[in-house]
């Protein structure tokens, strides 16, 4: 099947903040062809146009901005119910709201319910991509993937491992965790565009025991991911240095039970010193920037700039870390990690944002040889945003002087309501406009 779109085109080939603005490729006219789910071609229009079959319609979003789907490294479907539940910071927010949503996802309606909900929040926000923490029920695992295949979404998901330290509703043991996440893996990795995490929750709430059987199923099967928390929140470091008193820091903590590497994805590390980072770098761990959360919690403020020194760059992606996170939507998380730059005193610019929710989080996920970006062979997920969304965004682009002030008015004015359509595949899978849809 062909699918087509026409319309100006903005995507990364590069990393803005190694090799600057020309990392943006900006197509005033482009063509977008896609063919059984895979780019086939991109470019300008006049340039592609003759490619197409006679019979091919090619959808036309030329007063409209067609990017690469947003990826979104770091969030929770089972805490969708409890976004906006304030009054905390980090562990009491934990005891409070968080373990006892995630104890209701032992019925599997419950977790086919907001599996539905979230997948569909996440395609309306311009998301096709996610790495996604689950509770410690194998059931909601199944149920998130189950959402995620029918809606031929690349999705990442795990069981959260967790032995200690939590309700014993939710505790599994080192053993059965490690089995369930083993039988999960088997079920799910590579089926279709699903991949698999294996999820220790943090390293407070799982024992060494645990934690080295989850070093040892990841050394089984290495090409799944890591997806686990770290130095989010001040607190929470100092009692894993209780926990954990023999280790130099909390990476450590990980990095001795093997969980560390390529494919590693740690939530938050507002707080990692610098020989943390250098051996982020070397390892290839990713990080992923959560500003709404960190925000809200009151965690800190990641310095973005810093954590990606050109001199031992650390892969990094955003996420929205819902629900501690207050949206789905990576144009307002671009805009917060803008503003989180700039109380650091190092500001990013719009196209570096626009990276890092693209092919940044790409790399982060060790999936740029297939999302991120667009180039021939590459998925065909992306998303159509609409400058006038609203009328002040409409009153403030008309008066956006290049592509890099249009991204910068979208991720300070953009929500939801800015994608106009979002395309899996190839395939349309959200149109805003679409007579019945919200």
């Amino acid at each position: 099947m062909i699918t087509a779109l026409r319309g100006p085109l903005a995507y990364c080939t590069d990393d803005p903040f190694l090799a600057g603005a020309t990392a943006l490729r900006y197509e005033r006219d482009g063509l977008l062809i896609c063919r059984d789910g895979i780019v086939d071609a991109v470019g300008a229009y006049h340039a592609l146009r003759g490619q197409l079959p006679d019979d091919c319609a090619v959808s036309d979003y030329s007063d409209c901005l067609i990017v690469p789907g947003f990826v979104d490294t770091h969030i929770h479907y089972v805490q969708t119910g409890i976004i906006g539940a304030q009054g905390r910071q980090l562990l009491d927010w934990l005891e409070r709201y968080t373990f006892p949503a995630e104890i209701a996802f032992s019925d599997p309606d419950e977790a086919k319910r907001t599996a539905s909900t979230f997948c569909d929040e996440l395609l309306r926000h311009g998301t096709t991509t996610a790495l996604v923490f689950c509770s410690v029920h194998p059931g909601s695992v199944d149920a998130i993937f189950e959402q995620a295949a029918r809606r031929n979404m690349l999705l990442i998901a795990g069981k959260v491992l967790m032995d200690r330290n939590a309700p014993e509703p939710l505790r599994d043991t080192a053993q059965t965790g490690y089995d369930q996440s083993k039988a999960l893996l088997r079920k799910w990795h590579r089926n279709g565009r699903c991949r698999y995490a294996i999820t220790p929750r943090f390293a407070a709430t799982s024992s060494p025991e645990q934690l080295e059987l989850a070093g040892a199923l990841w050394g089984e099967y290495p090409d799944v991911h890591l997806h686990t928390h770290i130095a989010e929140n001040r607190n929470e470091i100092a009692w894993v240095r209780e926990l954990f008193p023999e280790r130099v820091n909390y990476l450590d903590v990980y990095a001795h039970y093997g969980l560390t590497g390529r494919r590693a994805v740690l939530a938050h590390g507002v707080h990692l010193d610098e020989p943390a980072l250098c051996r982020c770098h070397e390892t290839g761990t990713a990080l992923s920037h959560c500003p709404t959360s960190n925000l809200f919690l009151g965690s800190g403020l990641f310095r973005m700039r810093h954590v990606r020194d050109p001199r031992r760059p650390v892969q990094v992606g955003l996420g929205t870390d819902i629900g501690a996170g207050t949206s789905f939507s990576l144009l307002a998380t671009m805009g917060e990690a803008y503003k989180v730059s700039q109380m650091v005193g190092e500001p990013i610019d719009a196209i570096e944002a626009f990276y890092l929710a693209t092919l940044g989080g790409a790399r982060a996920l060790d999936l740029a040889d297939r999302i991120g970006t667009f180039a021939s062979g590459k998925d065909a997920d992306c998303v159509v945003l609409d400058p006038r969304a609203t009328p002040l965004l409409a009153f403030r682009t008309a008066r956006a002087a290049g592509i890099e002030e249009m991204l910068a008015v979208l991720m300070t004015l953009g929500d939801d309501r800015c994608v106009r359509a979002t395309y899996v595949a190839g395939s349309p899978v959200h149109e805003r406009d679409r007579p019945g849809d919200r």
